[in-house]
């Protein structure tokens, strides 16, 4: 029997336009050489950064969350170069049943790339895989976060909980950015916060800047661990206070 937490795809890029089978390639010896190089470093930058899984719910309500989101992970990526190196992986769900995971990627140009051709679409949500997905991308190579962002839970919590669990023993904090005041949403990230030693917050449609200073000091746990929290602090940060009082 498949498992239903682990159907989720990996967002691949379309192919270049403009080749056809049979003809043989335009790119000369040296910039095919070029190329690979350029791609070994991305992946040898990729390999030593910290890691951190940004999962959003990508259902139909949640088109300006979407955006915002796409304009203000560059400003994560910027943080964090400041204290280490970051990769990051989008994970969204849509529709019915959709769930996907993009590359990792090491800067905010791709990633932008990559979350523009997503639309939002109805459907519910499925937080659970989000969990399972995190939970087996750190037990391949260590995840250092999980950042999630949505506004209601239309799941078992014993369930999610159950998986949240697993991701707090492996030593995975979910930092959980809720928008909205939906109480049964409320009480079920709370749990997944406090399992995974995490954080959560409670966000309105005015706090488009809050959510951006809490992103990027997420984005500078994932590259530099509680010691960069630490550093930041001491140079006024307020989202790098606000996480680390919420994860105690």
């Amino acid at each position: 029997m498949v498992d239903e937490d682990r159907r989720i795809e990996a967002t691949r890029s379309r192919s270049p336009a403009g080749t056809s089978q049979g003809k043989a390639p335009a790119t000369s010896a040296r910039s095919a050489i070029s190329a690979f190089l350029g791609a070994a470093q991305a992946t040898r930058n990729v390999a030593t950064a910290g890691r951190l899984v940004i999962a959003l719910d990508a259902t139909m309500s949640r088109q300006p969350t979407w955006d915002r989101a796409c304009a203000i992970q560059a400003e994560m990526f910027t943080a964090a170069g400041k204290v280490g190196r970051l990769a990051m992986q989008l994970v969204y769900f849509r529709g019915f049943g959709e769930c996907a995971a993009s590359r990792w990627v090491d800067d905010g140009e791709t990633l932008a790339g990559l979350m523009t051709r997503i639309d939002c679409r109805g459907g519910q949500t499925q937080i659970r895989k989000v969990l399972r997905h995190a939970i087996d991308e750190t037990r391949r190579r260590k995840v250092q976060a999980l950042v999630y962002i949505g506004d209601c839970v239309e799941e078992d919590v014993d369930a999610l909980c159950a998986r949240a669990g697993e991701l707090g023993l492996l030593g995975v904090p979910a930092f959980i950015f809720q928008e909205g005041a939906d109480a049964h949403a409320e009480t079920a990230f709370r749990e997944i916060a406090r399992l995974t030693r995490g954080a959560h917050f409670r966000l309105d449609g005015s706090s488009a800047r809050e959510l951006a200073e809490l992103l990027k000091a997420a984005a500078v746990y994932a590259a530099a661990g509680r010691e960069g929290l630490e550093r930041l602090t001491r140079g006024g940060d307020g989202g790098a206070k606000r996480l680390l009082r919420h994860m105690g």
